[in-house]
């Protein structure tokens, strides 16, 4: 099995080479799953209910959220769709469901999305007790089990790769928007990335406007951001999976 995990869509630009690429990598690589983080489309902070559709159009099975997740109002009218999850950890009984459960080849695949508490401005729970709990719920009911780990601190991702490693199939890293050149499988056979990257604005600042962004460090004040204009890169993480121990057996970054 092959299970893609693309890195955080960044505003309408984003949005768009998603949808003019996808369905070619999907051939390419005989992709069986698709992981898609949608945090950003929306403007950069949120997404709405036509990026949803969207995302969902080119064969997406699942899109996770992050810090941004209740960025657009829009968001209350499809979270409870079973296509998005926003993070575990956000406050007990709040909307949406922080990991769900998909069929796919025979196999049952848990998702599940956390948030880092590391130099992020959002009240949340302990990701790795939260994890902890999910996994005593789930680990006898499903074969594949994928983590989106949105945090900002490169430290407590490798952490949560340690943490849960030969309890998970695979964890990704989300929200930096920087890919990092660290795909591994850890000594007990989790796959690791610390962070996929993202789809947006190639020349920019992490897919922001490059002026507004020297502005707001040179001076201090608080420049509006904008989405930045121009082509688009496509990052991803592919994760190759034995059909019969469903661990992964290899680990690939994409970077179109």
């Amino acid at each position: 099995m092959k299970i893609l995990a693309v890195g955080d869509i960044v505003g309408e630009n984003g949005v768009r080479y998603f949808k003019k690429v996808m369905q070619i990598v999907k051939e390419k690589e005989n992709i069986d799953f698709v992981i898609v983080n949608g945090e950003n489309a929306a403007e950069g902070m949120g997404i709405t209910e036509k990026n949803f559709r969207d995302i969902l159009s080119c064969g997406t099975d699942v899109i996770t959220m992050g810090n941004h997740t209740w960025g657009k109002k829009e968001i209350f009218k499809f979270i409870d769709d079973p296509k998005i999850i926003r993070p575990a950890n956000y406050p007990e009984g709040i909307v949406g469901e922080g990991y769900r459960i998909y069929q796919c080849k025979n196999k049952k695949i848990a998702v599940i999305n956390l948030i880092g508490r590391v130099d992020i401005n959002v009240l949340s729970e302990n990701p790795f007790l939260v994890a902890n709990n999910i996994l005593s719920k789930i680990r006898n009911e499903v074969d594949i089990i994928i983590i989106d780990f949105h945090a900002e601190a490169t430290a407590e991702k490798i952490a949560m790769g340690y943490f849960l490693d030969g309890k998970v199939t695979a964890i990704f890293g989300t929200h930096t928007h920087v890919q990092t050149a660290d795909e591994k499988i850890l000594p007990n056979g989790t796959a690791y990335i610390t962070d996929i990257g993202m789809t947006g604005p190639e020349n920019s600042v992490i897919g922001m406007d490059i002026k507004a962004s020297i502005k707001r460090f040179e001076t201090t004040l608080p420049e509006r951001y904008k989405i930045a204009d121009g082509k688009s890169i496509f990052n991803a993480c592919l994760f190759e999976l034995d059909d019969n121990s469903c661990k992964v057996t290899k680990i690939r970054r994409i970077n179109l």
